[in-house]
């Protein structure tokens, strides 16, 4: 009989619900001070920030063991991972990111199971059993850890550049394949692209060769500054490395960001520079002698350029126009003073791209597409060169429209998503006026079931209206609260807009509720929008995010205990302030790849490309601002902190993964509750952007059977 109680109480320490037997692995404290403007602030975890040192690998081995003792004991683990597999197979194969060049599409193909997408060629958009494939990433190695980061074809269409990176580092050589031999590589060119400042090539109009955004060479920077210092160079196909020909960025900013963009015709080369990511541009013009004109300085409040079907440039300027407005300037005198306004400032926002993401701005023969940003769903409308608005393509009312890439003849491939249907790919003739679905370029995954959608409006702490979009199960008793996952993102001017994501219908299918907020630091409603969370401003972010989560407690759809909250990097950010601002506000918390040391985290490679979005230390009034929220700093003694899991990866070259060490930690010794907090820690995996298909189901399984257990939920298939 003592020996089944025993059996009994193993088993019951075992389960979750509370701490794992032992609770969490204990830290040690090394209390380390620093004076910041007369204020010391001590902290006892800097020794976490180091993860080459022994030390550090032991404790991240510990807690990540400890965190599976938990995870993998949660119920329903089996079932989630199964619905996961299925719902990232219950696609075909999908085509996406076509691109136009030599008389071939170049495409991004994904079949169902594999690890990462291949990039491939199709004569034409339909012809995918003629594809013929470049590059396979799945079949270079057999552990799965080299992806693609992005390509561009030549204009001819016979060689095509390839950024590959391995395990999520998004560092990224350039490998050059040649279609007419057999897709052999050609050519490699290393340090292109990176995950602090990006990276960008453009060919020259006759595909001889490219011009490249390089990073330092061994050698030449200190390796803590080789992710600094990005410069534009000109490269030769075929000829060596050393041959390579400086073209411009010596005296740009330390944290330089550089986008290309070649005019086929003229030869001429727009060059557009991010100060960071401080959303402030300076551009260039490059004449086909080699020399450089600028037209526009960081604090021109020009935010984009790309040239039309003649050798004028359209120019997004938020001067005196805070939502955007276009002009048509000349390349003969570059001058915005004597530019004409094609497109006016008017209420709705004028969406602008870069960091390589699909142009919001774009130019065919005769059209110019604009991209809009509508609070949140977004839409695209059509002007002639003068400015004449001519007939849109059609597009449901509230979506996501994206992904535009010309076409001949004023034809325009673009993508449309929303809440609970998968990504389609439509074509529009704007001479013909006709959309028409590409069936091969539009994901088969099925609609998410049995859920409704609706927009509605938190009031912020200063009165301001904060959109919520909010996914119910059409079955849900609603005459009493339900469980509810709320996420948030709130910055970088990155508006989050619609989008689709099958493995909800995990939450769904289990009754709970899905919200997404649309926060100021955002641009859904404009550059004031994401001034007003941004730098001295951005705890409003925190209180809009509290206001939205207030407001589905006060309309009866959620309890502060059925409620869990959810964001990524910025987003993480978010939710440390929210568990130390709010702990009694919501039961439980995911939070990944997150900055929760906000004092320290300029110090990091990417954190100094960050400083014009959150401010830095050595400012005395944002010192402040950011004492007063870094959620590290905030964590309290003996306060009964929500459960948390903490989500980071050791090779994320976005966010320092010390900073979910440190805060774990920090947690873990504060907390007065029983509720976990835990830390998982990938190996193989970076910010999350080319993570392979295990690992986002591996992670997938950890996320929905941690939410469901907290909110004390199962999971149930319909």
């Amino acid at each position: 009989m003592k020996s089944v109680l025993a059996f009994l109480c193993l088993c019951a320490a075992a389960v979750p619900g509370g701490w794992l037997l032992g609770g969490p692995p204990e830290t040690k404290k090394v209390p380390v001070a620093e004076a910041y403007h007369g204020e010391t602030v001590v902290e006892d975890y800097r020794w976490l920030e180091d993860q080459t040192q022994p030390e550090v690998k032991q404790w991240m081995k510990d807690q990540n063991l400890h965190s599976r003792e938990f995870l993998d004991a949660l119920p329903g683990r089996k079932e989630v991972r199964q619905k996961l597999t299925e719902l990232y197979s219950s696609s075909s194969v999908v085509f996406s990111s076509p691109v136009y060049r030599g008389g071939k599409y170049f495409a991004l193909r994904y079949e169902p199971g594999q690890q990462h997408e291949s990039l491939v060629t199709l004569p034409n958009l339909d012809a995918v059993d003629s594809l013929q494939f470049v590059v396979d990433p799945n079949k270079l190695v057999q552990d799965s850890s080299i992806s693609i980061d992005w390509f561009e074809p030549s204009p001819d269409g016979r060689l095509v550049a390839v950024s590959l990176s391995t395990d999520g580092s998004e560092s990224g050589d350039v490998h050059v394949y040649d279609l007419t031999q057999q897709m052999k590589e050609v050519d490699v060119i290393a340090r292109v692209n990176a995950g602090t400042a990006g990276g960008d090539l453009a060919w020259s109009p006759d595909s001889s060769g490219v011009y490249y955004t390089r990073y330092p060479r061994p050698g030449e920077r200190p390796d803590d500054e080789m992710g600094f210092f990005q410069q534009g160079w000109y490269h030769r196909i075929g000829t060596p490395a050393d041959s390579d020909r400086y073209e411009l960025g010596k005296d740009f900013p330390r944290i330089a960001e550089i986008e290309f963009e070649m005019h086929d015709r003229s030869g001429q080369l727009l060059v557009t520079v991010q100060d960071g990511d401080s959303g402030r541009f300076a551009h260039f013009l490059r004449a086909p002698d080699g020399t450089y004109r600028q037209f526009s300085t960081f604090d021109d409040e020009i935010v984009q350029a790309t040239f039309g079907a003649d050798e004028s440039l359209f120019v997004l300027t938020r001067k005196n126009a805070p939502r955007g407005s276009i002009i048509r300037m000349s390349t003969k005198t570059l001058s915005a003073s004597d530019a004409a306004v094609v497109v006016p400032h008017g209420p709705d926002t004028i969406v602008n791209s870069f960091y390589r993401s699909p142009p919001s701005l774009l130019a065919t023969e005769t059209r110019l597409f604009v991209l809009y940003q509508l609070g949140g769903p977004s839409k695209i409308r059509v002007f002639d060169y003068a400015g004449h608005q001519m007939t849109s393509p059609q597009q449901n009312p509230v979506s996501t429209v994206d992904g535009m890439s010309p076409l001949p003849n004023d034809q325009v491939l673009f993508t449309t998503v929303s809440y609970v249907t998968p990504e389609t790919t439509l074509l529009f003739d704007s001479l013909k006026e006709t959309t028409t679905r590409v069936a091969a370029f539009s994901d088969s995954t099925e609609p998410l079931k049995n859920v409704e959608v609706r927009r509605e409006f938190a009031t912020s702490k200063d009165g301001t209206k904060i959109p919520v979009n909010i996914l119910s199960p059409i079955k849900a008793d609603k005459s009493k609260p339900g469980p509810c996952v709320v996420y948030g993102y709130g910055g970088y001017a990155i508006s989050v807009t619609p989008e689709f994501d099958p493995t909800l219908q995990v939450l769904l299918d289990s009754g709970c509720q899905y919200a997404v907020a649309n926060l100021r630091g955002g641009s859904e409603f404009g550059e004031e929008w994401h001034q007003q969370g941004m730098l001295l401003k951005k705890q409003n972010v925190f209180d809009d995010f509290a206001a939205v989560c207030q407001y589905m407690i006060a309309q009866g759809y959620t309890t502060s205990q059925q409620l869990a909250i959810m964001g990524r990097s910025n987003g993480g950010l978010l939710m440390g302030a929210m568990v130390t601002q709010h702990p009694q506000l919501f039961r439980t918390s995911v939070a990944h790849v997150g900055i929760y040391d906000i004092l320290r985290n300029e110090l990091s490679t990417n954190g100094s490309f960050n400083i014009p979005e959150f401010g830095s230390v050595k400012d005395p009034a944002q010192f402040r601002a950011l004492r007063a929220y870094s959620p590290y700093h905030n964590v309290k003694d003996g306060v009964k902190y929500p459960s948390m899991l903490f989500i980071t990866a050791e090779n994320d070259p976005r966010v320092d993964p010390m900073q979910s060490r440190k805060m774990t930690a920090r947690l873990q010794a504060a907390t007065s509750s029983e509720r976990p907090i835990l830390l998982r820690i990938s190996a193989t995996g970076g910010h999350g952007l080319s993570s392979s298909l295990d690992e986002l189901i591996d992670e997938g399984v950890d996320v929905y059977s941690f939410v469901l257990h907290e909110l004390g939920i199962q999971f149930a298939q319909p």
